[in-house]
């Protein structure tokens, strides 16, 4: 192949939408032209020695801040022993603050934002001529209908064994200065009738599991209600083949309408990611996030308790002008709405996002390599955000799993927060471990912590063992795993 494209996903059940994006768009160029996907964690050696074994002579990679550092080592050896093979650079990671980044040096050719239009052009001019002189080639954005729909490109084998990416719109209208997507100006819908034909045709190959990645999907009713009906169509046409569809909500924005169509879905149909962040208006104001808080709450608590979607709700700790008080009573608030699953996220600086801004007034300090952590800010000092980090780890793991349902409850009490960290604190002491805790290990220290807290050895291993084993016996499909286009949390 004369083009290939390429990327390190960060596991392998993740399909890139951007390279088949790509693909779709090539045009003349497109017979020319294959996807060759890896996962972080593979050998370089053995990364390079695949894409050159296909004699390339050109390689666009998708840069993103999960495999960045990784990637650079794969395109600095390909440029030692291929200098032959022009690199071409593109993602979100690599179309801001790109003159410091080593990735870019080493590449020939940089396409900042919107690559549909603009990547085709560049490999047409690397081998056809003139080459270009200038490396850095700003993406042009193409009217929505003039972009390529790509998900014929999804192999059977995607299908069967992947988690498919689709999108009903690009870009966010909202500002929320922690996210990439508050660079767009608005959010941009593909047409309603072709992206459905596109579902249909992805369904009839056998895809039943779909993840949009539209920032704002309940942002436009009518269109949420339309893609939303498509999905209850086929639950009622095969109530014995299940679709399971992931959707990003905005938490204040759930009218009536778009209620009614939810409650219609099955256990086990729908998942919806919501993003709360925080629920203190000083701090939602300071990163541009509006959000009428006691509206997002009564919307979380009515689909905890009206309808049978998954909720996976988003808290991010470290963001400017929020101490671990402030936190604490967010993250209280929200235990109390009980979502099924709350991601404790820790605040990463993405490149080119308008959070910088706050740095030196907040004291803000961000670890300089990917994922470009928080490190510290004027109310939370570096031990303070480490203990939330491993809070975050430990609440994966126990929490969030679905193994300890029952076990949770108790360990939370009135005080979900101070509790936790409590435990937190003290399984940290006792393992100094965050990872690669096995199951019985970590079901073993619980129980230890429980009795710690107060209850009798008996009483703490039925709690834990209530949970354990019908959790294992009855260990249901996992969802898919998030790797959100902008990483935010």
């Amino acid at each position: 192949m004369t083009i290939i494209l390429s990327t390190l996903n960060a596991r392998y059940a993740h399909a890139s939408l951007g390279l088949r994006y790509l693909l779709a768009n090539m045009g003349a160029l497109q017979a020319q032209t294959s996807i060759q996907e890896f996962v972080i964690g593979a050998k370089t050696t053995e990364i390079v020695e695949r894409l050159l074994a296909r004699q390339p002579k050109v390689i666009g990679f998708g840069i993103y801040i999960w495999n960045v550092e990784e990637t650079t080592r794969v395109v600095a050896m390909l440029k030692r022993v291929a200098p032959q093979v022009v690199i071409v650079l593109g993602g979100p990671e690599v179309s801001h603050e790109s003159g410091e980044q080593e990735i870019v040096k080493l590449a020939d050719y940089l396409v900042t934002g919107w690559g549909d239009v603009t990547f085709p052009r560049l490999c047409g001019e690397i081998l056809g001529g003139p080459k270009p002189l200038m490396k850095i080639h700003a993406g042009v954005q193409p009217p929505m209908a003039e972009i390529k729909m790509p998900y014929s490109l999804y192999t059977d084998h995607d299908i069967a064994h992947r988690t498919l990416y689709v999108e009903a719109s690009r870009g966010c209208p909202f500002k929320c200065e922690f996210c990439l997507s508050a660079l767009d100006k608005t959010a941009w819908p593909f047409a309603l009738d072709t992206f459905l034909g596109e579902l249909e045709a992805l369904h009839a190959r056998g895809a039943r599991l779909f993840k949009f990645v539209d920032r704002t999907f309940n942002l436009n009713i009518k269109t949420s209600l339309k893609i939303m009906q498509f999905f209850l169509d086929k639950l009622a046409a095969k109530p014995d083949d299940p679709v399971y569809a992931h959707f990003e909500l905005v938490p204040d924005h759930l009218p009536d309408a778009l209620k009614d169509t939810i409650a219609k879905f099955p256990p086990g149909a729908l998942q919806f990611e919501i993003g709360i962040q925080s629920f203190n208006p000083e701090v939602q104001a300071l990163v541009s996030r509006k959000q009428d808080n006691a509206k997002a709450a009564d919307n979380i608590r009515w689909l905890c308790e009206q309808s049978n979607a998954h909720l996976h709700v988003d808290l991010i700790a470290g963001l400017p002008g929020e101490d671990v008080a402030s936190f604490a009573r967010g993250f209280d608030q929200l235990v109390a709405l009980k979502p099924h699953e709350i991601q404790f996220g820790i605040l990463k600086r993405l490149r080119g996002t308008p959070i910088i801004r706050h740095t030196e007034a907040f004291g803000m300090v961000f670890d300089p390599y990917p994922p470009y952590t928080i490190l510290a800010t004027n109310t939370i000092d570096f031990a303070t955000m480490l203990r939330l980090v491993r809070f975050a780890r430990y609440w994966d793991l126990v929490a969030n799993s679905g193994r300890f349902v029952n076990t949770i409850n108790t360990m939370l009490g009135d005080a979900p927060f101070a509790n936790f960290m409590a435990f937190s604190d003290w399984i940290y002491g006792k393992t100094d471990a965050t990872h690669r805790i096995a199951l019985d290990r970590l079901a073993a220290l619980v129980a230890q912590w429980l009795q710690v807290r107060g209850m009798s050895k008996e009483a703490a291993a039925a709690l834990v063992a209530s949970d354990i084993a019908p959790a294992e016996k009855h260990k249901p499909a996992a969802a898919p795993q998030r790797q959100v286009r902008h990483l935010a949390a």
